[in-house]
């Protein structure tokens, strides 16, 4: 019998969330948790990390036991040291994540208006912050309709409604408080549009980000096309969903770089159960020394955020 690696001791580890957590509390610490008001995003990011790790026990994302999911998202978020003051990117990734937990559980419910309803209703919420994201609706009708293999006529227009409902709220506060500049603004950026590929408006430090969360990107997806005949057809159906998803988001991060901040924590939604089944189902010497490797550029980018824009250094 193969004795356990490194890699395999820490990805099935139930000490492995919880110690993540203590390292998230460190970051946010360095970066200034005690002296900015970063305290609202980092419940709102913690909440988001419990979220994934529901999205990962309600799915088996990963076969075995295994917390990679949530810590993933959890460290490469906190990563992000110039992310973490931006509340408006923190509730809408939260917001976000609660879409994906609830339209995974569509799955195979064609007569299912209400769970496609309050999925619907968390995307409408990230379109209130993000409305940019409303250019993945008709993607993920696709998706609905071929992987989740929930699309009827009564789940689309319960999809409708829900994407509408947030704004019965927000457009006649909006109107009684006579901020009609704001009613306008939110719906014509959508078609704003700024010249394409413009990376130097991008700082040494998103750039260097990009790079770490592509290069985890490439690797998790490699892995799951490779060995995704050992997964269940559902699972396999969900990490289609995340990687189409991954795929357009990098596209929009490309082309619509002024998106670049919260492009890329939705990227980091869609990356962690990526890598996190690589890292939990992979036991050779080779994703071991990978998996070690990872976690060194991973401390490597971190300090340099942290060294970059923590109020303490």
């Amino acid at each position: 019998m193969t004795s356990k690696r490194i890699q395999n001791r820490i990805a099935e580890s139930r000490h492995t969330l919880p110690i993540s957590i203590v390292i998230a509390i460190v970051i946010w610490y360095l970066a200034g948790l005690t002296t900015t008001p970063l305290y609202l995003s980092f419940a709102t990011v913690i909440f988001s990390t419990f979220v994934m790790m529901e999205i990962n026990n309600g799915n088996a994302l990963i076969r075995i036991y295994s917390r990679m999911v949530s810590s993933s998202f959890l460290l490469m978020l906190s990563a992000c040291i110039f992310l973490l003051p931006t509340l408006n990117v923190m509730v809408t990734t939260l917001s976000y994540v609660l879409f994906i937990l609830l339209f995974f559980h569509t799955y195979q419910e064609k007569q299912s208006p209400g769970k496609v309803f309050h999925a619907f209703l968390f995307l409408g919420i990230t379109s209130i912050f993000f409305v940019q994201i409303l250019f993945f609706v008709p993607f993920l009708w696709i998706l609905m309709t071929l992987n989740l293999m929930a699309m009827s006529h009564r789940n689309f227009w319960a999809s409708v409604i829900g994407l509408i409902t947030p704004y019965w709220f927000t457009i006649p506060y909006w109107l009684l408080t006579e901020d009609f500049n704001t009613i306008v603004n939110h719906f014509t950026q959508i078609i704003e549009f700024h010249p394409l590929v413009q990376y130097e408006d991008l700082s040494v430090n998103q750039l260097v980000t990009f790079a770490f969360v592509v290069l985890a990107t490439l690797i998790g997806i490699i892995h799951f096309l490779r060995k995704s005949y050992m997964d269940k057809i559902r699972t396999r159906m969900l990490y289609t969903i995340f990687i189409v998803l991954t795929m357009l988001i990098l596209i929009f991060m490309v082309l619509q770089t002024q998106h670049f901040d919260i492009l890329l924590a939705l990227l980091i939604v869609h990356v962690s159960p990526l890598i996190a089944h690589y890292l939990a189902l992979t036991r050779t010497r080779i994703t071991n020394i990978s998996f070690i490797i990872l976690i060194v550029m991973w401390i490597a980018l971190t300090a340099y955020n942290l060294w970059s824009f923590s109020p303490i250094f």
